[in-house]
């Protein structure tokens, strides 16, 4: 039993789509920089705006939201120890509480 499904890829508006939102997380990061309010909460709010850049680009532009499950899995489960981790050395080392 072969394994090679084809699947529908996304077409050239979904692309669009999703570079128009990239930019426009782009700009939302540029902008809460300048923001003298969110200085406090500066990092947490980039960090969360590059998350959600990644998972756009790992799951359109790299695909891997049209993978096999498996293929999701083997990436998803490192990236979430790794980032378990940071988490860990951020509250070790008291990033977050000064």
């Amino acid at each position: 039993m072969s394994h090679t499904q084809e699947h529908a890829h996304p077409s050239n508006r979904t692309y669009v789509l999703v570079a128009a939102i990239l930019g426009v997380i782009t700009a939302v990061e540029v902008g809460v920089f300048y923001v003298e309010a969110l200085k406090p909460v500066l990092v947490p709010i980039l960090l969360a705006l590059s998350a959600a850049k990644f998972t756009l680009v790992v799951g359109f532009f790299m695909h891997l939201k049209f993978d096999s499950k498996l293929y999701r899995a083997l990436f998803v489960g490192p990236f979430v120890v790794a980032v378990a981790v940071m988490l860990a050395m951020f509250l070790i080392y008291g990033v977050f509480g000064g």
